[in-house]
């Protein structure tokens, strides 16, 4: 998964891998060269006494030094530029291949888990991208021309090598097979932070309200306590791995003064030279190392690659057509024929042989008790998910081969639940018309009986909203959203029980309102209230799913039952008679 990611989304920064790949074997070059010339100094200039030849030589170690430290910099510098790059880009994928999920998807992954993987995931594996180009590129070149150069000032010691490079190898080795379950479960533990964290910051009001926070606090301190446990796990194996390297590297260094000052001794080699392997020695193991600190970070990137990989790999269940429909005949015309839908894995489908017609001028109800389908029925016009049977149509076309901008343009959808972006309200209702006026913007407040309240407001139409309206009562964030509606001017409105935060008088006074502006569109209200869909064209009375009464109000209340019982416990008996 990891490499694949990878191969998708750094390709556009060939240019800047090359040039880290071409800048750190340069500067890698350079190091492994240095401790040759220091040889050379000791032996050909401080024990002849050579002074001009220790002049030369030092000059030249200290430029190439100074060559070394102008690639690596810049190694760096593309090393971070392709690094930022592919985080912004893989977060901006997924921002675009989330934002076509249909309920359905955002249902399966949870918003918690996917702030998660778009936030922390997609930085795990940018970091792993970044200590890959300033790093671990460096550390295959410096090993393997570090033993190179190793064997070259002296063979008698490389036995050496072969004995620590293999030990540390399997020594790293087991250390990270235990990393990566750590590092799987961390993640796990990171959406459970984020999803207990966004539902007390959401809920904060109801937690207050039945005094909750003592019990959301140790709930929150459970999650909390799991995921710092799991994070001191894996962080006590990560610390293992560096005293195992700093063991093998000191033990080695024991053994290369050990043996070599027998080898002094004897004449087979010289100071310079055992200096030199030394210097070489470190090279390696401090090679390995890094590639070690890598190795580290690849368990967590693997981890969050794949975790990222479940989100590409989820196609949403609203798709587009292959040729969409981007021009219709008719204008405002809703159709259901024969729809059902049914969750993945219910036992029950929640619609069933739901049909409807809809046109421009006419207003149809849909009332029913809860959890009898009716914001399920209305959110299939939008497509917020498919109908599993049967066909939506908008304007005559199945709104599963119209264009999806062309659909959407002709909804003006009110959601149950009503959001609030944070910005102004002039942000908020231009979110449905980018470029209308403010004089349109004050029409739509007027008839969704919100002009009052907002012009109280400290800067009116720039008065601040807060992240989902929390600024603002349950009553006026219904307003606005209708208001945002209004602004859109769509063929087809869509209101799903949105009066119900309204007192009665300002319920009347925006129907009344919204009577004449509505007058050549198709108007669909889900209720709860009997006296907000009373007058009504057609009203659909839904049960289990399943339409058990069509009709007007007074037709409703002469032939079904289940409305009779609406009526009778909204507004009593007297209004059957």
């Amino acid at each position: 998964m990891l490499i694949r990611l990878l191969r998708t989304h750094l390709g556009r920064y060939r240019g800047a891998l090359i040039a880290v790949l071409v800048l750190q074997t340069a500067q890698a070059i350079a190091a492994l060269y240095l401790p040759s010339l220091n040889a050379d100094i000791i032996d050909k200039g401080i024990m002849t006494a050579n002074t001009g030849y220790i002049w030369s030589r030092g000059g030249l170690m200290l430029t190439i030094t100074l060559l070394q430290v102008m690639c690596a910099a810049t190694a760096v510098y593309f090393g971070a530029r392709a690094a930022m790059g592919f985080g912004r880009d893989v977060r901006s994928a997924i921002f675009h291949h989330v934002a076509d999920f249909s309920a359905q998807e955002m249902g399966h992954f949870g918003a918690p888990s996917l702030i998660t993987r778009i936030t922390n995931d997609v930085q795990q594996v940018q970091m792993f991208v970044l200590m890959t180009c300033t790093l671990l590129v460096a550390a295959p070149i410096t090993a393997v021309g570090g033993i190179v150069m190793a064997i070259r000032e002296d063979t008698g010691l490389s036995w050496i090598l072969t004995v620590s490079l293999p030990a540390l190898i399997v020594c790293v080795g087991l250390v990270v097979s235990r990393m990566v379950p750590q590092f799987r479960r961390m993640q796990v533990r990171i959406d459970a932070v984020n999803r207990v964290l966004r539902e007390q910051i959401t809920g904060i009001r109801v937690v207050r309200a039945f005094v909750r926070e003592p019990f959301e606090v140790e709930r929150f301190g459970d999650v909390n306590a799991d995921l710092t446990d799991t994070a001191l796990r894996a962080g006590r194996l990560q610390a293992l791995m560096f005293p195992v390297v700093l063991l093998v590297l000191n033990g080695s260094s024991v053994a290369v003064l050990w043996f070599g000052a027998g080898r002094l001794d004897r004449g087979e080699m010289k100071i310079g030279a055992l200096i030199a392997f030394l210097s070489y020695l470190t090279q390696i193991l401090m090679a390995v190392m890094m590639a070690t600190f890598m190795v580290v970070l690849v368990p967590r990137a693997a981890v969050c690659a794949e975790r990222i990989e479940e989100v590409f790999a989820a196609p949403s269940s609203v798709a587009t057509a292959a040729v969409p429909v981007t021009a219709v005949q008719t204008r405002g015309t809703l159709e259901l024929r024969s729809v059902g839908f049914h969750y993945p894995g219910a036992e029950r489908p929640v619609l069933t042989d739901i049909t409807l017609r809809a046109t421009p001028g006419q207003v149809t109800a849909i009332i029913g008790s809860t959890g009898s389908g009716k914001t399920t029925l209305l959110g299939l016009v939008p497509r917020l998910f498919d109908a599993t049977s049967g066909s939506v149509l908008v304007d005559g076309v199945d709104v599963r081969e119209l264009e999806p901008e062309t659909l959407w343009s002709r909804i003006g959808l009110v959601p149950q639940k009503p959001y609030l972006f944070s910005g102004t309200v002039a942000s908020n209702l231009r979110f449905a018309d980018p470029d209308a006026p403010d004089d349109e913007l004050w029409a739509a407040l007027e008839i969704a009986q919100a002009k009052d309240f907002v012009a109280a407001m400290p800067g009116r139409l720039a008065a601040p909203i807060a992240q989902g309206g929390s600024n603002v009562s349950g009553g006026q964030r219904q307003r606005l959203a209708i208001a945002r509606a209004l602004v859109r001017k769509p063929e087809i409105f869509l209101f799903d029980d949105s009066f119900s935060a309204l007192d009665l008088a300002t319920d009347a006074r925006l129907r009344a309102a919204l009577t004449p502006h509505t007058a050549d569109a198709t108007v669909v209200i889900v209720a709860q209230r009997v006296s907000t869909i009373i007058a009504a064209d057609q009203i659909l009375v839904l049960e289990d799913g399943e339409i058990v009464g069509r009709g007007t109000h007074t037709e409703l209340l002469a032939n079904c039952p289940t409305y009779q019982e609406i009526v009778a416990s909204q507004l009593g008996v007297e209004e059957m008679a």
